[in-house]
């Protein structure tokens, strides 16, 4: 006989032990140097993402010239990061799992440094595209293991402003390799973004692992030691420690949801949610911006380096400002927002093309492309390009996050892979129709946001899955 609640022996348990650790918890933690540091070292790994997302833009000109691609080649270098970021998505996981976060942020950038040197020395497209799939493969698993490190390690009331770290270095690293790729040859840039790597390489040497994954193993000696060293050699952690072994245990009483698992009718609102965020966000064509700023703004008769220059100088701090508003404003309404702003953006630059082909306003068409770009970037940098990534973790109930979050980055790397590829050609047969898809995409996302993303702003996780997931009374 099903139970009263409606709820399974293992949701029920899960349920009761969220609830203890909740209710036990700690008063609030000073940031030691040691979580710091450990932040520093773990976005390093954010940089190198923002860092090979950054390149291909400035790179463009320079790699088709020197190796003589074509513009559908270029597009293959372009998006094949995409598909080797989605193969390290669906297996990092189960990485993280086995071989610890610290090692699994080494690993990774040991495929980013093959994937930069290939770059570097690369003579045929075929090693060039080889090391755009191998410097993919790096970050797709890095975009996994980076913030939940961060989560992992880090108090909790310090644990929402040192997350966000890792979008805004994303944002960072992007914004650097615009820049100095104004200046530096492609074969030079490729070169420097292998500092980062090497750095966090290094890094990983003096930070501690994640306690919580040394709980998970077993290791309750090294999970204790860990947490000491993180929180300071005079502060008490046993309550903290506590509360890691008792949820530890009650996690290994579940059993282990794949990805089938989540093909059910109670977990179809969130999936749709979800996956429809991904979906937009990658189609409202962010990446094909991103990775082709430059051609963008040199098709539209504008200096694409004051171009990007604007671009910098917009993006990050509307992420900053983005990171202030979320907990204020709530999700639904600066998504909304967002999307209005990326619809708008993205109507201006194609009205800039469409001027432009029928030689009209041929002073003004210009500066409005630049403006569309900026009003998109600005835009998308206050709300789209991070809560989407803020609602998945909020939606899914912990017994289904870690197959959840997994096929919702596969859709969005996905997404990403198809919108790269196919930006060159779309804009090959219609350049102002281009843009106009994007902000009709733009605008579908906010009737998406205003009917179906529920607001998530002050709401326990409880509140949030039972809204999402409701019970039926019989």
């Amino acid at each position: 006989m099903e139970p009263e609640d409606g709820l399974t022996d293992e949701e029920r348990l899960l349920l009761t032990t969220t609830t203890v650790v909740c209710s036990n918890d700690s008063s609030a933690s000073p940031a030691t140097r040691v979580v710091i540091l450990s932040t520093l070292v773990a976005v390093c790994g954010s940089y190198v993402f923002g860092s090979a997302v950054g390149f291909s833009s400035p790179a463009q000109t320079g790699i088709m010239n020197d190796l003589g691609l074509s513009l559908e080649e270029y597009s293959v270098f372009g998006s094949i990061m995409t598909i080797g970021a989605m193969v390290g998505a669906i297996m990092s996981g189960k990485i993280a799992d086995h071989f610890g976060r610290r090692m699994t942020m080494g690993l990774s950038q040991m495929f980013c440094l093959l994937g930069w040197l290939s770059i570097f020395y690369s003579e045929v497209s075929w090693l060039l595209d080889a090391g755009r799939l191998s410097l993919g493969y790096g970050i797709g698993v890095l975009s996994y293991v980076v913030p939940v490190y961060i989560a992992e390690i880090t108090p909790r009331n310090l644990r929402g402003a040192f997350t966000t770290a890792n979008q805004l270095m994303i944002c960072i690293g992007m914004s650097v390799m615009w820049l100095i790729g104004i200046v530096i040859p492609w074969r030079t840039l490729a070169l420097i973004g292998t500092i980062p790597c090497l750095l966090q390489i290094l890094g990983l040497f003096f930070i501690p692992e994640s306690p919580r994954w040394l709980a998970k193993i077993g290791q309750w000696e090294g999970c204790e030691s860990a947490l000491q060293r993180l929180r300071g050699e005079n502060a008490n952690t046993s309550k903290e420690s506590v509360e890691i072994r008792d949820y530890t245990k009650s996690l290994h009483q579940l059993s282990e949801t794949r990805v089938l698992d989540l093909i059910q009718l109670k977990y179809a609102k969130s999936l749709t949610v979800g996956v429809g965020l991904m979906i937009l966000q990658q189609f409202g064509g962010v990446n094909a911006i991103a990775f082709y700023a430059n051609s963008i703004f040199i098709s539209s008769g504008f200096s694409s380096r004051i171009g990007t220059i604007a671009l910098v100088v917009v993006q990050v701090p509307l992420t900053l400002i983005g990171v202030l508003l979320m907990d204020v404003s709530g999700r639904r309404a600066l998504l909304m927002i967002s999307a209005a702003g990326t619809c708008l953006g993205c109507f201006l630059t194609g009205m800039s093309f469409l001027l432009q082909g029928l030689q009209e306003y041929k002073v003004i068409s210009p500066i409005l492309a630049l403006v569309g770009v900026m009003v998109f970037k600005g835009s998308f940098s206050l709300g789209m390009g991070g809560i989407p990534w803020v609602i998945m973790s909020e939606i899914f109930p912990m017994n289904i996050k870690s197959s959840a979050g997994s096929l919702v980055t596969v859709v969005n790397w996905f997404g990403s892979c198809l919108v790269t590829y196919f930006f060159n050609i779309l804009m090959k047969y219609s350049t102002a129709g281009t843009f106009f898809l994007f902000s009709s995409i733009s605008g579908l996302t906010i009737l998406f946001v205003a009917k179906l993303v529920p607001e998530t702003k002050g709401r326990t996780l409880e509140e949030i899955q039972a809204s999402m997931n409701p019970i039926k009374e019989n």
